[in-house]
């Protein structure tokens, strides 16, 4: 498992696995689920991640935006 924080866009990603992406689910406007062709979750994005959760608490890997 992965999370990275998207610094320009303040987006945290979580991969939970490599499988192709074939659908993307709206949670709510901040928060979608994507999913393989077995429905089984590949990664959860948080859009405005620093507005819903304390992103200085997570261990992630920092990317240039």
């Amino acid at each position: 498992m992965d999370v990275e924080h998207f610094l320009g866009t303040d987006s945290l990603l979580t991969e939970f696995s490599e499988r192709e992406i074939v659908e993307t689910r709206d949670a709510n406007e901040n928060f979608l689920i994507e999913l393989d062709a077995d429905g089984k979750i590949v990664s959860l994005i948080v859009e405005h991640a620093g507005a819903h959760i304390d992103v200085s608490k997570l261990s992630f890997e920092k990317i240039p935006g």
